[in-house]
């Protein structure tokens, strides 16, 4: 059997203490290919590339497994909220 959300749920949250995760397993349950957002405070004053990596290392067992692996999302706290904000349309419009 292949990795399941479950599992990279789990891994992502001990590793990077998420405030936000959404994980969804793109490979129709076979779990060879998932979607990730993430959000977390230790993502703070690093690139993009380096969430990257920080996500990829935190994963780096289920990857041996996982044949697709797309971050959607590896943002901070604060970038968070404020993509949030832009998607909330004000209320009198």
């Amino acid at each position: 059997m292949g990795i399941t959300k479950e599992t990279v749920e789990t891994s992502l949250t001990t590793k990077l203490q998420p405030t936000y995760l959404n994980v969804i397993d793109t490979s129709g349950g076979c779990g060879a290919s998932f979607s990730i957002e993430v959000v977390s405070a230790q993502f703070e004053g690093k690139k993009l590339l380096e969430r990257h990596r920080m996500v990829n290392s935190a994963l780096a067992e289920e990857l041996k497994e996982i044949h697709a692996l797309s971050i959607k999302k590896a943002v901070t706290p604060q970038q968070w909220q404020d993509l949030q904000a832009q998607e909330v349309p004000p209320a009198n419009q």
